[in-house]
């Protein structure tokens, strides 16, 4: 037994580090492409430059675009690629269901209203962009989720209820908010926004939310066997000595985090949380130890290179990316259903 856990955590390890490789190498790859021919090589020199390690060769204005555009745009890609994957994993361990993703709790759809209120009717008279003002419908969404969730008994189908509730309520305050208060131009932009774009990347998000994921990363690998053990249902796990109540509040309060900022720097990405956490669990199996670093790598190689198809497809013109990534993974979500159909 011991000789198959040390071998498993070999294999993992080797996963996690292949996977850590090709994302250095992706990303070295997709800040290269663009209007603007930049090579491999250079780009590494503007960031060893940057660094203070070497000296850079190339123009201000490439070495600006390798720095200030393109490299915060794919590191935050990564980062939002591997958070949205680990909340998936979480979410569908917690709540017992394949199709769980990120956005169960209506987190995403808080953030549209948020959003939308700073952009469209002004609120916060300037003093809260657009990601501030998603953060906070993203937090207040969930706020609304838990106190319906816990008033109605905090059980798993009380959460997801509670979440739908949610989701349709904010949904019907954007369009709202959008009908009846947008202009042309402003409504162009926000739903733009709401698709999904990184866009406007910024090494601020890019500081912010790596710290998130990390903290909240940390926080789920900590509960990685209890995971394990909501596999066999709540009631079984309290048997095996779990606190179901308070696992089920500090996780989903964790994931929740990390998708409200996840969120309101990158818009509503959609099934990168529903689907890599299938494709993960197929390489290194339900253990959540072994699952979540994985998916995490996975799920940051992925958006990296989703991201740049999406500004590189029809250029000039750039494509929202939750648009792309739905493209992609309503396919890969009718092959979740028939897997779980022949399960069941």
């Amino acid at each position: 037994m011991i000789g198959q856990r040390s071998e498993s955590g070999r294999a993992v390890g080797t996963y996690c580090l292949a996977g850590v490789g090709i994302l250095a190498v992706s990303i070295s790859v997709v800040v290269a492409i663009g209007p603007a021919r930049v090579g491999v090589t250079d780009a590494w020199s503007v960031v060893l430059s940057r660094l203070g390690l070497a000296e850079v060769e190339l123009s201000p204005l490439r070495a600006g675009i390798v720095w200030d555009l393109r490299l915060p745009r794919a590191l935050l890609a990564a980062i939002c690629g591997a958070g949205l994957a680990v909340c998936g994993a979480v979410m569908q361990a917690l709540l017992r269901n394949p199709l769980a993703d990120p956005f169960v709790l209506g987190v995403s759809s808080g953030a549209s209203t948020g959003a939308v209120a700073v952009v469209v009717l002004g609120v916060g008279g300037g003093a809260l962009s657009i990601s501030s003002g998603a953060f906070v419908g993203a937090v207040v969404s969930f706020a609304l989720v838990l106190l319906l969730s816990q008033t109605l008994g905090g059980t798993t189908e009380r959460v997801v209820l509670s979440g739908v509730a949610a989701m349709q309520l904010f949904s019907s305050l954007t369009s709202f908010i959008v009908l009846t208060s947008g202009d042309a131009e402003t409504t162009r932009g926000v739903l733009f926004w709401l698709l999904g774009s990184l866009s406007s990347a910024a090494w601020s998000e890019v500081a912010l939310c790596a710290l998130v994921l990390a903290g909240v990363l940390a926080v789920c690998l900590g509960y990685a066997r209890t995971l394990d053990a909501f596999a066999f249902g709540a009631e079984a796990a309290a048997t095996l000595g779990v606190a179901v109540a308070r696992t089920r509040v500090v996780l989903l309060c964790a994931t929740a985090l990390l998708t409200a900022a996840l969120v309101s720097a990158a818009g509503a990405i959609g099934f990168v949380g529903l689907v890599l956490p299938h494709a993960a669990r197929a390489l290194v199996g339900a253990n959540h130890g072994r699952l979540l670093p994985v998916t995490a790598v996975v799920g940051a190689v992925f958006l990296v290179w989703i991201d740049t198809l999406a500004r590189t497809v029809l250029e000039p013109q750039e494509v929202p990316v939750g648009v792309v990534t739905s493209l992609i993974g309503v396919p890969a979500f009718v092959v979740v259903l028939y897997r779980t159909r022949r399960a069941t």
